[in-house]
């Protein structure tokens, strides 16, 4: 009989999902500018580290939807404090600048590059990041991955007195987040003697290729690769996907069980969030900020919602025949009340294979299992996530 420990002190099963937004429209520039600050003030994703300061003179300058204004207003913003970091001769305050600076850039390209000015926006967000990362002890790498004509772009961070080789996490970033700003959060795994490599989505930052049913090939590559790094021990390597990122960890715990001792599948998409009619019903809810469709169509690399709502069911990894298949050990980590994926797929996953599965659900929590006052994303990591992948990848010290 299967097993389902609940890191949470309530069942999952019998918990009843809320029904998708039926707003069948996006929010107005008016509603985006009030719920935007309103995130900007209580630290809510994605305004997570945005100073409310800052929110409110970005958009102070913005008046319609257009993608390029909206990129300029906030990279104005981000100008003034990347000029100040280049300024200064004190590094905490030229580090302060350029993290603020970089926030604001990436905000300015969010949810996804679909214009010239957020494509700009998001090259300034990288330069601005990587500008933060030189003040890194230890350092972060950026590694570059032939893939075909093109390349896979990742951070690699390890620690540094840790003995090698060491355990590493491969973190892949969502729909609108990126390796960034997993980068980021995973500063956290180093001082527990853990390494990682952050890289994107397909379709999202500098993936070489779109999204589609194969685009795991990606992370196969990147495994290869880091069989190839002596400092990492490939005996000890786990992922962690957020949101469309847990996806592909989900994919990749089935799909390279034999390379990975274990999977983080936040939020993870697995077969009813790419049916068309759960898709129709998510295109606008309240709980994405806006313009979740453009985005995604950006990440496919289509033109048209009902183009993308033919294609997605073969995204499920049910209809590929993964679920029940050997697997990776695998956490899942989300909301009830999540409007952007199911608890179906969550239960799905936990229920499906041979091997018993691990969930930290939250009966009141939204997307990624969020709540804004008590379980907010870096709780969530430092609490859940981070302890988890501690536990998973210090069991196989010693491991033939």
């Amino acid at each position: 009989m299967r097993r389902l420990s609940l890191i949470v002190a309530a069942a999952l099963l019998g918990l009843a999902c809320e029904p998708a937004s039926a707003q069948t429209t996006d929010r107005t520039i008016d509603e985006i500018k009030a719920e935007t600050l309103a995130r900007a003030q209580t630290g809510a994703y994605p305004a997570l580290g945005i100073q409310p300061a800052d929110a409110a003179e970005a958009l102070g300058r913005i008046k319609s939807r257009d993608p390029d204004e909206w990129a300029a207003a906030w990279s104005a913003v981000a100008d003034t404090y990347m000029a100040k970091a280049k300024a200064t001769a004190d590094p905490k305050e030229a580090d302060a600048n350029f993290v603020r600076a970089w926030r604001l850039y990436y905000f300015g390209q969010w949810p996804a590059p679909t214009s010239q000015g957020k494509q700009a926006a998001y090259q300034k967000a990288i330069d601005a990041y990587l500008q933060h990362a030189r003040y890194f002890y230890p350092p972060l790498e950026v590694v570059h991955i032939p893939y075909g004509d093109k390349e896979i772009t990742g951070y690699l961070r390890l620690p540094a007195n840790a003995p090698r080789p060491v355990p590493l996490v491969l973190a892949i970033s969502g729909l609108d987040s990126r390796k960034e700003t997993v980068a980021e959060t995973y500063a956290a795994a180093i001082p527990e003697g853990i390494g990682f490599f952050a890289v994107d989505s397909p379709g999202t930052g500098q993936s070489p290729r779109k999204a589609d049913e194969t685009a795991d090939q990606i992370y196969s590559r990147v495994l290869d690769y880091l069989a190839t790094r002596p400092e990492v021990d490939k005996n000890r390597i786990l992922v962690h996907g957020q949101s469309f990122g847990a996806y592909w960890a989900a994919k990749l715990a089935h799909t390279e069980a034999k390379r990975l001792v274990g999977a983080v599948t936040q939020s993870p998409p697995i077969h009813r969030t790419f049916q068309p009619d759960f898709f129709r019903a998510r295109m606008y809810t309240r709980e994405y900020l806006f313009d979740y469709v453009p985005a995604s169509l950006f990440v496919y690399g289509m033109k048209s919602s009902d183009e993308l709502i033919a294609f997605l069911p073969k995204m499920s990894l049910q209809t590929q025949g993964l679920l029940g298949k050997p697997a990776a050990p695998i956490l899942v980590v989300g909301g009830t009340r999540d409007t952007q994926v199911p608890i179906d797929d969550l239960e799905l996953l936990i229920n499906s294979g041979t091997e018993p599965r691990e969930a930290w659900i939250n009966p009141i929590g939204g997307h990624m299992g969020r709540t804004a006052d008590t379980w907010p994303d870096p709780v969530i990591f430092k609490k859940i996530i981070l302890p988890w992948e501690v536990r998973h990848l210090n069991a196989k010290v010693g491991a033939p």
